[in-house]
């Protein structure tokens, strides 16, 4: 049997977003199922895969897939809030040599946060996903999760 690599996945993946999001408004909703479906296309790194939704000067949590989450992150603060503040996608290979790292589950070791873009640039969220492992995280990765934001802030004109 034939593997599939990294990149075809994501391909898939992206396609699948597309359509289950296109036409779409419910957030709530289509969050959900777009963190169901990136946690079941890739079970072996993402530990945890949800959203983080700007509130005022804080993330509050959105739907996710993984454990118990951290319901409130400040600005800044984290590598989410990292993310948000900055308007920059972060990949970090190890999240104990972060500073500022909030340490929601024990068993994340890296992670990778993409902001989600209202049409008017403002950050409306960040994709969150963490992995058990060291270094978990790519140019490729952030090139596909990129994409996966960009679908949804589209798709869902935030």
């Amino acid at each position: 049997m034939a593997m599939i690599d990294k990149k075809d996945k994501y391909d898939t993946l992206c396609a699948q977003i597309k359509s289950l999001v296109e036409g779409e408004q419910n957030v709530v909703g289509v969050l959900s199922n777009v963190s169901s479906i990136m946690h079941e296309t890739f079970p072996e790194s993402y530990f945890w895969v949800g959203f983080y939704l700007v509130s005022g000067e804080e993330l509050i949590l959105g739907p996710f897939q993984g454990s118990v989450a951290c319901y409130r992150i400040k600005r800044g603060r984290g590598v989410c809030g990292k993310s948000w503040e900055e308007n920059s996608t972060l990949i970090v290979d190890d999240v104990e040599a972060f500073p500022d790292h909030i340490a929601c589950s024990s068993l994340s070791r890296s992670e990778i946060v993409v902001p989600i873009h209202r049409s008017n640039g403002d950050v409306y969220g960040v994709i969150d996903i963490d992995s058990t492992e060291l270094s978990a995280f790519d140019a490729t990765d952030r090139l596909y999760i990129e994409k996966i934001a960009n679908i949804l802030s589209k798709e869902l004109q935030f």
